[in-house]
């Protein structure tokens, strides 16, 4: 009796001790199989049916590069689950693609000096490094880890000539990206990281905007209410990594001219165009007291960056007249390619996933009609 007492309390004691030492590394393995887990399914649902290219965004025959790489506009994602770190040293061209470079830049320098053209600004930007999705337990809420790297739009304007031959006849296109590894990419190929919002007015009206004809990207085309790309002296000034919130709001109030307190903002998504290996973070803005026709008068009083719309439309914000505007036949072929799935996902946020792809289905179903 007495030895199975001590035998008891004996192994009482080395399981106390056992669970203390090993508790932590048991849960951290089981964290790490977990996450492995869930990017193999995160992987499969990427894929295309024929085992090719991950799948982008499309609605019927609207098909798009935009590929969701992180959320599904019903669960926003948290300012504080976004971590964002800048690397030190620039982005470097290899050394074929610095002759581009070095041709944008004498070309800008030719235009400017005779008087040709407003000049392109050689303007300071970030190239994206790597972009981490994780999973913080218990409630597997997305983590998002973003590392950045110094670069300027000149170095962006070379490395978008993804189709251009190399003395070699390869293309950039061929020679570093993998069409199977789409969130594996060089960052000299990743110089552009933006936000865009899809903004909703109180009595329930989607802001859509045009392109100017003078924008250097995607000039002409339909796009999100706000788009604003990250610029290291506005967004960091060199203290500090972006943030990006306050992108999205700084976008807001320079091409909207609304202020912080005026609407409330959501972090719907982060999106990669795949073509263009241009990364988003999509937003969802709702004004909280401003009508539509309260915000064509406030625009009409002036923007700061008037320049980079060319007309705006005002689409009620049901998902039958978005999609039956995203489906026009006059403008199918006209969106800019992260625009439909920011538009899609805002939606999502608004009325649930089953409405909106109930009411989706139907307007493509009626295009055979």
């Amino acid at each position: 009796m007495d030895i199975d007492l001590g035998n008891g309390i004996l192994g009482a004691i080395l399981g106390v001790v056992f669970a203390t030492l090993f508790q932590q590394w048991t849960q951290d393995v089981w964290f790490k199989v977990r996450r492995r887990a869930a990017g193999k399914v995160r992987s499969l649902t990427y894929r295309a049916a024929d085992g090719g290219a991950w799948g982008t965004f499309s609605l019927g025959p609207l098909r798009t590069s935009a590929l969701i790489v992180e959320g599904d506009g019903e669960r926003p994602i948290a300012p504080e689950a976004v971590h964002v770190r800048v690397m030190d040293g620039e982005v470097e061209l290899p050394a074929e693609l610095a002759p581009w470079r070095a041709e944008i830049e004498a070309e800008e320098a030719r235009a400017s000096a005779a008087g040709e053209r407003r000049p392109v600004w050689n303007g300071e930007r970030y190239a994206v490094e790597a972009v981490e999705v994780t999973r913080t337990p218990p409630d597997e809420a997305s983590e998002v880890h973003l590392r950045l790297r110094p670069t300027d739009y000149y170095t962006f304007l070379a490395a978008q000539q993804l189709d251009r031959r190399l003395p070699d006849g390869s293309t950039p296109r061929g020679r570093w990206l993998d069409p199977d590894a789409p969130l594996t990419a060089p960052a000299f190929l990743q110089c552009s990281f933006g936000v865009n919002v899809a903004v909703v007015t109180s009595d329930d009206l989607l802001v859509i905007n045009r392109r100017g004809d003078g924008v250097r990207t995607a000039p002409g085309l339909w796009n999100s209410s706000v788009n604003e790309g990250l610029a290291r002296p506005t967004d960091s000034a060199g203290r500090h990594a972006p943030d990006l919130h306050a992108v999205a709001r700084r976008g807001m109030r320079e091409e909207l001219s609304l202020e912080p307190h005026e609407f409330t903002l959501s972090l719907l998504a982060f999106v990669l165009d795949v073509d263009a290996r241009m990364w988003s973070a999509h937003f969802y803005a709702r004004l909280t007291g401003m009508t539509g026709e309260e915000l064509r008068a406030r625009t009409g009083r002036g923007v700061a960056d008037r320049w980079e719309h060319s007309a705006t439309e005002y689409v009620p914000f049901r998902t039958a007249d978005v999609a039956r505007h995203l489906l026009a036949p006059e403008r199918r072929h006209r969106w800019a390619p992260l625009a439909p799935a920011l538009f899609h996902l805002a939606l999502v946020h608004v009325h649930g996933r089953a409405s909106v792809e109930r009411a989706e289905a139907a307007a493509v179903r009626r295009l055979s009609r």
